[in-house]
């Protein structure tokens, strides 16, 4: 059995605590249980070999083998006998005492489990092999023999698909010892099936098999292997010959990738080691930062007066080495990126570090070429599009002081840099930094506590800050401003913001008598750009060729299975998809519930505006950006690259392409659909809406020539289309702001998002009821509740949904609140994994 012990992270984390009398140790697990667990540290393991606080030890948790961060070494014997650790995988500290601190505070802060927390942090899931096995039981056996005996046709018809595959495993099994359980499912067809772990599940239940773990270290290191040319010889094959003429060519040293390329067998190759003409050695993997070429520097030319006056206010508050927030609101174009680098050369030249937070994967390549432009291997890249043992590799560079420049998303904010000075969060606004996941923690707010404990500067930096960051640079009620306020107000070269004209397609329907995904006007000026080899963005916030298929006949949606949502028409795939689970259908031809052949697919995606674009356009060259075209690493970057080479006319994407791209050559930007934010049930829509419109409009004019902007909606008098074309940040914000007074919204409130879910219906009212009982009968002076009620997507992946909405005043009594309602929900026996608790909700969904 384990013990629980929850045990503060003290600030003597890093003491020497590796002495003989402490023989137990405190590990926190990436399992969803607020609590840490004790085991027992073997002798084996004590001294120089013992565990050390902020290191990774392996230790058995139930069925499993689990790496879990040491957080505390001590003598104290807990009420019941305590497991062994298995062994110690670090000698030092992969996480020190300010990054266990810091994660001590999000799972306080964000009511996440400190493991999960400590997992997200580090980026090591390379170096531990998780190996599952199963192996059949003498029951197994017996029943598999039972089976046989009547017959395997009869039990066919007698058996549901799920029992076949039982039967299946079982035949699998008993030719074999152990059996991983990927190779498993494959083999027996079980991989075909959602139901799969109950399956395996149902079987160790009945005794018919036995699970055990195999998880270990493993070498996570990246190598390549290349092929050495040793000797020559008289008698080859003409197979032979090409691969031993091609390693003479390229001078005796070729990858086995390469000359596996060459139309030859695979096995000549090893024909040829065994030969003793070619040897096979490993080398290690050289990491490629990027494939885009860098902009100018920033050290190649003037910076403006204001860009002078907002680099000397952030590199005075660095060299302070004490706590310092700022917000640099700057219109798009102003140079706010030359401002970053030009600051992060100063902390390098100082000899400390900084981290540069970008919200999208796809801004990472150009802001990584920039920095390696100027900073060379100084740089680390940390994001989830680089492999496992890419991004450990990453994390070690910048832990051993090889790297003190990093860029990356959200996750970069947990760099184990060395003497931080400086964090800059780009976009701090974009909804990419909240991890909608436990630990649900927003890398803005991470960012700055992280500055706050290390005695650093940061500096959050937007064209359109969110309001609560705006609302934080002022005095509010005669105390302190939070953030001080930095402002760009011009662009760079004294270049005019865009022109922005405000189409209304009401207008457009009356006029032309037909409904039109490009308008006229739009067209026009496409055409017009193309005559004049400009290049052209339109950007269209919703990905497929179709949101909608609709039966004329009954009226009906195709939704998925599994969510409360239509699915998407994707024409090039040739299937329907659901955007938010990821389930795939043929496209029908009849409605799937009355069968009526009429099925309309109905609106427009990126996709489809396209294939629009293409028919208009003919002789454009026009390219897509959103989910469906970025799929591997380099493909943002070869597309936008194109661009940058001016090997495209025209580009058509998601809000992928809305922000932090700095292309001279784009003078007209055209936005269909620019009000479609604002029809969601969600309190930020107007505000998301401004943001967007602003952000996408800023992408024209860049270069020597003016730039315009053409916005297609439906709703031409909403203040967020109309300030968004007149620049308007300070008017939005004050209109808005006013909005959020009255419905107490942030940045006046603090609010979180209370979900309750379940795959059963009945379970999902019940513990929603059961938690609105106790939320009446509980005093919460201060706080707002609201709910419950089914959650605007009632079912997603499955899981039915209702939430409780609470607002508060004070971040302290909605903090204490909530955790009241947890500590009722297990009295109840309500599972923690069925209750989202999301602090600083960003989405109300």
């Amino acid at each position: 059995m384990l013990a629980a012990v929850s045990q503060p992270v003290q600030e003597n984390l890093l003491e020497d605590t590796a002495q003989a009398a402490l023989v137990f140790c405190d590990v926190a697990l990436p399992v969803p249980l607020d609590m840490a667990f004790t085991y027992r540290v073997p002798e084996s393991l004590q001294g120089a070999a013992a565990p050390v606080v902020g290191g990774r030890v392996l230790v058995p948790f139930r069925q499993q083998r689990l790496s879990g961060i040491v957080l505390e070494l001590h003598d104290r014997p807990p009420s019941v006998t305590a497991k062994s650790i298995l062994s110690v995988l670090d000698a030092t500290p992969v996480l020190d005492a300010s990054l266990l601190k810091l994660g001590q505070w999000i799972a306080d802060y964000y009511l996440a489990p400190l493991g999960e927390v400590l997992r997200t942090m580090l980026p090591l899931g390379a170096e531990f092999q998780k190996t599952i096995a199963y192996r059949i039981t003498d029951d197994g056996r017996m029943a598999l023999h039972l089976a046989g005996m009547q017959g395997s046709s009869k039990r066919a018809q007698r058996s549901p698909e799920d029992q076949r595959i039982e039967f299946r495993a079982l035949d699998y099994l008993s030719e074999r010892d152990w059996a991983k359980e990927a190779v498993l499912r494959n083999s027996t067809g079980a991989s075909r099936t959602s139901k799969t772990g109950d399956l395996l599940a149902g079987m160790l239940r009945k005794k018919w098999i036995e699970r055990r773990d195999f998880s270990d270290v493993k070498d996570a290191s990246r190598t390549v292997a290349f092929a050495v040319l040793k000797g020559e010889a008289a008698k080859l094959n003409a197979n032979q010959r090409t691969l031993i003429d091609t390693l003479a060519e390229t001078g005796g040293k070729v990858s086995v990738e390469t000359l596996r390329s060459l139309q030859v067998p695979r096995s000549t190759l090893g024909t040829l080691v065994r030969r003793g003409l070619v040897e096979i050695v490993e080398e290690p993997a050289e990491f490629a930062m990027t494939k885009f070429k860098p902009r100018r520097s920033p050290f190649d030319f003037d910076l403006t007066l204001a860009q002078k006056a907002a680099l000397q206010t952030i590199t005075a508050s660095v060299e302070t080495r004490k706590f310092h927030g700022a917000l640099l609101h700057g219109v798009t174009g102003s140079g706010k990126t030359a401002v970053y680098l030009t600051a992060m050369h100063a902390v390098l030249e100082a000899g400390r570090s900084s981290i540069l937070l970008v919200p999208e994967i796809g801004l990472t390549p150009a802001v990584a070429a920039d920095l390696h432009q100027i900073f060379g291997e100084e740089v680390a890249i940390l994001h989830s599009a680089l492999s496992g043992p890419e991004r450990a590799e990453q994390w070690h560079r910048i832990r051993r002081g090889d790297a003190r420049v990093v860029v990356g998303t959200r996750s970069a904010v947990f760099a184990p840099v060395q003497d931080l000075a400086l964090i800059l969060v780009d976009e701090e606004q974009d909804s990419s930094y909240k991890q909608e996941e436990t630990p649900r923690y927003h890398a803005r707010d991470v960012a700055v506590v992280r500055a706050k404990m290390a005695g650093a500067t940061v500096v959050l930096g937007s064209a359109t800050p969110s309001l609560e960051s705006y609302f934080n640079a002022f005095k509010q009620k005669g105390s302190a401003s939070k953030y001080t306020l930095i402002e760009l107000r011009d662009r760079v070269e004294s270049r005019p913001l865009p022109e922005v004209e405000i189409l209304d397609m009401r207008q457009e329907f009356q006029e032309t008598g037909q409904e039109q995904v490009i308008s006229r006007k739009l067209q026009a000026g496409i055409a017009e750009r193309m005559e004049r080899n400009e290049q052209v963005m339109v950007l269209l916030n919703r990905r497929g060729f179709s949101p909608v298929v609709l039966c004329r006949a009954c009226g009906k949606e195709l939704e998925c299975e599994d969510c409360a949502i239509a699915m998407t028409h994707h024409k090039q795939a040739r299937r329907m998809e659901c955007h938010y689970c990821g389930a795939t259908k043929p496209v029908p031809k009849g409605c799937v519930h009355c069968g009526s052949e009429y099925v309309y697919f109905l609106g427009t995606g990126s996709e489809k505006l396209e294939e629009l674009l293409h028919g208009l356009f003919p002789r454009a060259r026009i390219a897509r950006l959103d989910r469906d075209t970025v799929r591997g690493r380099y493909d943002f970057e070869r597309v936008l690259g194109a661009l940058h080479e001016g090997e495209l006319d025209i580009l058509v994407g998601t809000q992928m392409i809305a922000k932090g791209h700095d292309i001279h050559g784009v003078t007209l930007v055209g936005v269909v659909g620019a009000d479609t934010a604002l029809g969601l049930p969600d309190f930020r829509a107007a505000e998301r809406t401004f943001q967007l419109l602003t952000q996408v409009a800023g992408r024209a004019g860049r270069g020597d020539a003016p730039g315009k902007v053409v916005l297609q909606t439906f709703f031409p008098d909403h203040y967020a289309v109309q300030y968004a074309a007149r620049h308007d940040f300070a008017g939005f914000y004050e209109k808005e702001l006013r909005f959020r007074s009255w419905m107490h919204y942030p940045p006046y409130n603090a609010l979180a998002n209370v979900l309750i879910r379940s795959t059963k219906l009945e379970e999902a009212l019940q513990w929603s009821g059961v938690l609105g009982k106790w939320f009446e009968k509980t005093r919460h002076e201060g706080v707002r509740v609201l709910g419950p009620a089914a959650a605007p997507i009632v079912r997603l992946k499955k899981d039915f949904r209702y939430h409780f909405v609470l607002k508060a005043e004070s971040r302290e009594k909605m903090n204490r609140l909530l955790r009241s309602m947890l500590a009722h929900a297990v009295t109840e026996k309500i599972p923690r994994t069925n209750i989202v608790v999301d602090v600083d909700a960003l989405w109300l969904m």
